[in-house]
This record gives C-alpha cells, sequence and structure tokens, in this order.
C-alpha cells in the first residue's frame, strides 16, 4: 500500500493504521499533510476487533481487506509510529518517544 498511501494522505486521510515499517515516501507525505501512522502490537487483532465501535468502507471496496474504512473507535490501543514532525518510533524506540 505503501505507493498508494502519499495519495491518500493528499485526499485528507489523516490516519492509517499497520503494523510495520513504511517507506520513505509515507513518511514524507505524513509531514507535508499533517497525519500519523499508527501501529498495534502484534497479536493483538481480537482485541482491537472488540473496540471498533462502527466501520465503514469508504474506498476501494473491491480490495476486501486493504479497503479504505472509516473507523469509530473506543480505546484503541496502539502507538504513534510516525508522526507528523518526522517522529519515528522504530529509530528513536517507544520509551525515547514517549518523553518528547
Amino acid at each position: 500500500m505503501d505507493k498508494f498511501t502519499p495519495q491518500l494522505h493528499a485526499l485528507g486521510v489523516k490516519a492509517t493504521i499497520g503494523k510495520g515499517e513504511r517507506s520513505d515516501a509515507v513518511k514524507h507525505a505524513l509531514k507535508t499533510y499533517k497525519a500519523v501512522y499508527l501501529v498495534a502490537a502484534g497479536g493483538v487483532a481480537a482485541l482491537l476487533a472488540k473496540r471498533v465501535k462502527r466501520a465503514e468502507v469508504i474506498a476501494y471496496e473491491d480490495l476486501g481487506p486493504e479497503a479504505i474504512r472509516l473507523l469509530e473507535v473506543d480505546e484503541f490501543p496502539c502507538f504513534v509510529a510516525y508522526d507528523m514532525h518526522g517522529g519515528d518510533i522504530f529509530v528513536q524506540g517507544v520509551t525515547q518517544y514517549a518523553r518528547k
């Protein structure tokens, strides 16, 4: 999805959720369009699914699990992996990043 993500941010998407590192193009788009990339700890999909109050496919329904969804969540445990200021949890680590 990295090759599509910058365009999605240009169109107004303010947050995406994943589980691993993203390309430099995505990190640049986050800064440019003031957006964030969130990650969750591995193996918590069942917990996260319980926290989704509403999910609506808003684009690319034919992509199935990769479709663009608008989520309404409550107490959704995840980390900001990349922020709009260039913060990078994969480089800085959770403890150092949390101090900023």
